[in-house]
């Protein structure tokens, strides 16, 4: 999952060219979702931070512009399914339920700070290296100090809601069952 590309018109990159970028590492198979640079590929390196690395270097050369990537196993999109906290409420929107995928945890302090923070009617949860946020009223409509909990935090994510969550890791398994190990 690739960090603010095509928002508001910036950093662009079409995902045909964001596809075949990834082949140009060997990265195989890679399928895009939606265009705010959501890919699912296959590879045999199992060092994320590498291929995460890697990912930023290329992009950096060939668009100028450098974002995060935050890499993600099936398994640990799984995971990440599974620990939604919000999973047993009746009437939880997907389209209103984020999942900011953390490049790192951010420590026992840094989860402490942000259950701090005042943020109704939204909520937020921290498990491991995702952030999950509830806005019931919509983010259109938010006052969630969003910039303050990144600062928080300290280190980078980026977010996607429920919706696209399950898709890649439906995507990802797909992948998977095709390519068995």
């Amino acid at each position: 999952m690739l960090r603010g590309i095509n928002v508001g018109g910036h950093h662009k990159i079409k995902m045909d060219a964001l596809r075949s970028l990834y082949g140009s590492l060997g990265l195989q198979n890679a399928q895009s979702y939606i265009q705010s640079g959501n890919v699912v590929f296959r590879s045999a390196e199992r060092d994320l931070v590498q291929i995460s690395r890697q990912i930023e270097n290329e992009i950096e050369q060939t668009f100028t512009f450098r974002p995060s990537v935050i890499l993600r196993t099936p398994s640990e999109l799984r995971n990440a399914i599974a620990k939604n906290p919000f999973a047993e409420r009746a009437g939880i929107d997907g389209s209103k339920l984020l999942v900011n995928f953390l490049t790192s945890d951010p420590g026992v302090a840094a989860r402490e700070k942000v259950g701090q923070v005042k943020t109704a009617p939204e909520e937020l949860h921290i498990e491991g290296r995702e952030l999950y946020m509830y806005f019931p009223n919509g983010q259109g409509q938010s006052k969630l100090p969003v910039a303050a909990i990144d600062r928080i935090l300290k280190t980078p994510g980026t977010a996607r809601n429920w919706n696209t969550v399950t898709k890649l890791l439906e995507m990802a398994e797909k992948l998977e069952a095709a390519f068995p190990n």
